[in-house]
């Protein structure tokens, strides 16, 4: 009898021991800010479905029609491409193999510009100033729609350095996209 209990706990042992040594690693991640610093993080997921891929140029041109929800929030569209700069870095993807151009208008144009107009709409500091510095220094092309300036009656000498004039968005959506940008508007 003993040894048929000796047996078992052998058996056991050794199922636990074997459960052990083959299950699949933990994989740890955590939010990371790859590329903008301080905005959208990203959480690497290698194991995804979709991934992309090593060595091809990701090309998207963002509308950004919307200001944050509250004055002192961030454009959700500016948001929106850093977290496509952190998410592709994340998996792999340097920020030089990212293609972005932006171009703001309707009531987001006020985050193109400096603190003293945005403060004498909203009352308070310009949330998108650093945002969009990050955004230039990761390799953004950023634009106003010319059309928003002057229906919105800013002045050109406001605008934040990091931001381009453009015609007007529309044109500035159709060129991009027929130059093999994927459009994504917020």
């Amino acid at each position: 009898m003993k040894l048929k209990h000796v047996l078992g706990a052998v058996v056991t042992i050794l199922a636990i021991a074997g459960a052990v040594s083959f299950a699949a690693p933990e994989e740890k991640s955590e939010w990371t800010y790859p590329v903008v610093q301080g905005y959208s993080p990203a959480w690497p997921l290698p194991q995804a479905a979709v991934q992309p891929e090593k060595g091809k140029v990701y090309r998207a041109v963002f509308e950004v029609s919307k200001p944050g929800e509250q004055p002192t929030d961030p454009a959700p569209g500016l948001l929106h491409a850093a977290r496509t700069y952190n998410v592709f870095a994340a998996d792999g993807v340097p920020a030089k193999d990212m293609k972005i151009a932006i171009v703001m208008h309707g009531p987001a144009g006020f985050a193109a510009m400096d603190n003293a107009t945005y403060r004498a709409k909203y009352n308070v500091d310009n949330p998108n100033i650093k945002l969009l510095s990050e955004l230039k220094k990761a390799g953004a092309e950023i634009y106003l729609c010319g059309q928003t300036l002057h229906g919105q009656k800013f002045q050109e000498s406001a605008m934040l350095p990091e931001v381009r004039l453009a015609t007007s968005a529309m044109i500035v959506l159709v060129s991009y996209q027929n130059n093999g940008y994927a459009l994504l508007a917020f």
